[in-house]
């Protein structure tokens, strides 16, 4: 029987779910339709709807419609590795990012191939399918699960019928939706300019307008601007490639003066001798609820996937009073564009070169443990992979133990919190304690009552081990800065 043409819907009852009528084939069993990772070749090569993807809004009036303006979309995939679920929970994933970008998911289907296929990402006689599904749900946008090529972007356009991005574009427009500051915006500009650039296309004669000839003249001869001056000149798509790099050199000359501006901030916070605490995570996974937690920052926190993309930079201290900073930073997700990577290295320096990483973790999703490794994969990418790291479970009231306990067996070094009621943040400030770099000198001084900026410095930057309070002053035995200790070395204790 020939099944490379049956899709499975995910919808309904259980019983109507297990079995489907085709007006074809007649009745049959789906729940043998995977068994395990034995797939016959029809079912490799045939498209699997994925339930609970549709976010199709019901009883809405066309006044409402009107105003909402949510482009229709149906995501497309490939399961070329891992499982079922793994391809599935892509697909979700993306699903959320199209929602967050302001879509309205109709539909997600998914193709079991080897690899994706090199003209149409899901291979001609599928991509007519997918059209097929356009066409009944009204989708006015395909959006696939993965980084198209040139190539594949145009040859899926032309068979579908309707505008195709892949998962890159669509995190890129959410970056653009989100940057608030200048050099947020820069950023992203330069990103999308990168992603964009090779995949100019032009369409009837833009490809082949020559910018080179001239207007008529010359004594019968016709067209061309005389000597030196006629020849191919310039396409219109060459032309555009070439307004677009010269605008992504200006824009990179205007990050690398911000990036001064951000090293220079660095620079006096380690003369202070402030120890920099970065959180890094996956997007979502409560960074900025995390951040207000600990310092009351009032950092905008949304249930939206990058929600935060301009760092925000906080004092906070640990429970013995000891200063440091902690920095908010972009999120990550899997296949983080190289561009993004690229266009904010500059923000994600906050990372790289923090004293400790507060890896936060939504310990609540459905794989926390595919998170953990994609945001890793980031952090080896920007350099930040040595610096060391506490694992923080975060949105522990709502996790279910059993992940809980599966988490910190694997990850021993982490610290279970939830930002939103409170939970572990006393367990985590110590930790952080515990794991901040220790200032270099040790000092024994009797600082004079009148020189209490002194003490105040020490409290902020050192480490307390000891204060006594006698008449001629405060004696102190502090780990300190090499400055601050030059500082206090004129009361140094006899």
């Amino acid at each position: 029987m020939k099944e490379s043409h049956r899709l499975v819907t995910g919808h309904g009852t259980d019983e109507e779910e297990r079995y489907r009528v085709d007006p074809r084939y007649g009745a049959e069993d789906l729940s043998a339709v995977y068994d395990g990772d034995q797939l016959d070749l029809a079912d490799r090569q045939s498209l699997r709807r994925v339930a609970g993807l549709s976010t199709e809004l019901e009883d809405v009036t066309e006044v409402e419609y009107r105003r909402l303006r949510l482009e229709r979309v149906v995501l497309v995939g490939v399961w070329h590795s891992g499982t079922a679920a793994d391809a599935e929970a892509s697909l979700r994933e993306l699903a959320a990012l199209a929602e967050t970008a302001g879509s309205q998911v109709l539909d997600g289907v998914i193709q079991r191939r080897d690899r994706p296929d090199p003209a149409t990402y899901i291979g001609s006689g599928k991509a007519r399918e997918l059209r097929d599904i356009v066409v009944s749900s009204g989708a006015d946008t395909v959006i696939c699960d993965g980084e198209l090529t040139p190539a594949q972007l145009i040859h899926l356009e032309d068979v579908v019928k309707v505008k195709v991005v892949d998962r890159t574009a669509l995190i890129l427009d959410i970056f653009a939706q989100h940057a608030k500051s200048r050099e947020g915006k820069a950023q992203v500009a330069l990103a999308q300019m990168q992603y964009m650039l090779p995949r100019l296309r032009g369409w009837g004669q833009s490809l082949s307008r020559q910018m080179g000839g001239g207007g008529t003249g010359g004594s019968g001869t016709g067209g061309g601007g005389g000597i030196a001056t006629r020849g191919p000149g310039e396409t219109k798509i060459e032309l555009d490639r070439r307004r677009i790099r010269e605008k992504m050199a200006r824009m990179r000359r205007e990050l690398a003066d911000m990036g001064k501006a951000r090293e220079t901030m660095r620079q006096e916070r380690r003369r202070g001798a402030v120890p920099a605490v970065a959180l890094a995570g996956y997007t979502n996974g409560g960074k900025s609820s995390l951040l207000n937690r600990i310092t009351g920052a009032g950092v905008l926190v949304e249930d939206a996937l990058f929600a935060t993309l301009d760092p925000t930079v906080r004092r906070a201290q640990t429970s013995s009073g000891r200063g440091f900073t902690i920095a908010d930073t972009v999120g990550f997700v899997r296949h983080l564009p190289h561009q993004l990577v690229d266009a904010f290295r500059s923000t994600l320096e906050e990372v790289a070169q923090a004293d400790l990483i507060l890896h936060v973790v939504d310990a609540s999703h459905e794989d926390p443990e595919g998170q953990i490794a994609a945001v890793r994969e980031v952090l080896q990418e920007i350099g930040a992979h040595k610096v060391p790291e506490i694992v923080v479970l975060n949105k522990a009231d709502a996790a279910d133990a059993e992940t809980i306990a599966r988490l910190t067996r694997r990850e021993p070094h982490c610290v279970v919190v939830s930002a939103r009621t409170g939970e572990g943040i006393d367990k985590l400030l110590a930790a952080v304690e515990e794991d901040l770099p220790r200032p270099a000198v040790e000092v024994d001084a009797l600082v004079p009552y009148g020189r209490g900026d002194l003490i105040a410095r020490v409290h902020s930057s050192g480490e307390m081990l000891s204060e006594t309070h006698l008449e001629s002053g405060t004696r102190i035995v502090a780990r300190v800065d090499p400055v601050l200790a030059a500082a206090l070395g004129e009361f140094a204790a006899a």
